[in-house]
């Protein structure tokens, strides 16, 4: 079994790992790294661009594991693509949404290479897209003739309670299995109960890392954070000033308004609009659409009729009173420029009435990420285009992660009893502790860490 690290880079970025396996090829992802511009976010597709490819599998509609696909099928015009059943219904929306994006980002930015697909390439390649229910064993190259004697490996999709569509990949050859973890959450969320990984194993494991730089504190429980997410909720309100969350349009937002729901249905706050973007409501509406196929916490909970969503119109964000506990769940988790939620936080920072909520990951290169570092009381840039600001509001932060904590994936090798473990989706810091604890818990086990554009063989005897 060969596998190449297509990441541009050694952080968490464009996820696509090549994988040949008894004469046949799958490329597993096709993300585009948050953190680079221009064809420099794209995976190395040129490396394997020579390579005959069967197939395209998709972990999950997340950005940084299929925002490059157009792309791909373009080195690949044979390949088909393959994904979860409730990813196929999510997936063109997130590649016309990046279609949209870039061009912004084209006119505002000036990033010429932008848009790196159209809206036409989307709607064309759509037809070649297959989704699959969970736990359903497919072959991914059948429709090839048999190479160097053996058939087509099978492919399985496992649910991995990450967000909507979020599958773990296992590759079945006669002789080799393969298990990619794609992100992974082992803990029941607010809507999405945890993965189901249970009883896999696998000669080679292909795994995130995301938190291994992360260790939970004494007594963290999430129920804990859950609870002490609706104090702080409440004391918003009691402010009467607002409150903005950030958060990622797939997942995240759904998961903090079925918390808000829930309280509002239990009484904790009152019933009131919520104000959100509208790709976050086109995938609240598909999160409810699909909620009978999906393995769910509270099946019955409808977002749309459980709440008055109301979407931000353009330029309103700049415009409208911030006053009387408005709630925002707005997309744009980092609060990029030129987005609502950038707009509300640069009104918000210097009131001290108003309170702003991180729920999720912020890189530190960012406008939210810098506000999450500043202190109280100090003046820090917050973006090129906001300017300097004074940090005043409430701000708080809650761990409510939909990755594996990484004592939970370490607990994972144990269970796949891989030969080897391949190490992506995550920095040199988490790596490097999943390397150490990997190595003293289960010395026979190689760990491996491709670097970007590196092949590695794995003998699996």
């Amino acid at each position: 079994m060969k596998i190449t690290n297509l990441n541009p880079d050694t952080d968490i970025g464009a996820s696509a790992w090549f994988v040949e396996l008894e004469g046949h090829r799958v490329l597993l992802d096709t993300g585009i790294h948050p953190k680079r511009e221009g064809s420099s976010s794209l995976p190395l597709f040129n490396l394997v661009q020579k390579e005959e490819l069967d197939a395209i599998v998709i972990s999950h509609c997340h950005h940084d594991h299929v925002g490059s696909l157009p792309v791909a099928l373009r080195y690949f015009p044979n390949a088909h693509v393959l994904m979860s059943e409730l990813s196929y219904y999510l997936v063109e929306r997130v590649l016309h949404n990046s279609v949209n994006v870039m061009t912004r980002q084209r006119d505002e930015l000036g990033i010429k290479e932008y848009p790196l697909f159209t809206h036409d390439e989307v709607d064309d390649i759509e037809p070649r897209f297959q989704g699959f229910k969970y736990n359903r064993e497919v072959d991914w190259a059948a429709f090839r003739k048999t190479r160097a004697g053996f058939p087509s490996p099978t492919l399985e999709f496992c649910d991995a309670g990450h967000a909507l569509g979020s599958a773990g990949l296992m590759v079945r050859g006669q002789k080799e299995t393969l298990f990619y973890t794609g992100d992974v959450c082992f803990h029941d969320q607010t809507i999405l109960k945890a993965a189901r990984f249970e009883g896999i194993k696998a000669d080679v494991l292909l795994m995130e890392t995301t938190r291994g730089n992360r260790s939970l504190p004494p007594g963290f429980t999430r129920q804990g954070e859950i609870e002490r997410l609706t104090q702080a909720i409440e004391r918003a309100l009691e402010r009467q000033g607002c409150m903005l969350i950030p958060t990622f349009a797939l997942g995240r937002t759904q998961e903090i308004l079925a918390l808000l729901a829930l309280l509002m249905g239990q009484g904790r706050i009152r019933r009131q609009p919520v104000y959100i973007g509208g790709l976050g409501r086109v995938f609240t509406e598909i999160y409810d659409l699909e909620s009978h196929r999906t393995h769910r916490q509270n099946p019955n909970l409808q977002l749309h009729e459980a709440l008055n969503l109301i979407v931000l119109e353009k330029g309103q964000a700049e415009k409208m009173r911030l006053t009387g506990g408005r709630i925002f769940v707005i997309t744009a988790g980092m609060m990029s420029e030129n987005t609502a939620a950038h707009t509300l936080a640069l009104r918000m920072i210097g009131d001290e009435h108003q309170s702003i909520f991180f729920v999720g990951y912020t890189d530190p290169d960012t406008p939210g990420g810098r506000l999450r570092a500043g202190k109280m009381g100090e003046t820090f840039l917050f973006s090129p285009s906001g300017g300097e600001v004074t940090k005043r509001c409430h701000i708080e932060d809650f761990d409510l992660t939909a990755h594996a904590n990484r004592e939970e994936l370490l607990d994972f090798v144990g269970q796949v009893e891989p030969r080897a473990v391949l190490l992506g989706h995550g920095d040199a810091a988490a790596r490097h502790w999943f390397r150490e604890r990997i190595q003293a818990r289960h010395p026979k086990i190689k760990v491996i860490e491709p670097k970007p554009g590196e092949k590695v063989e794995v003998e699996v005897g």
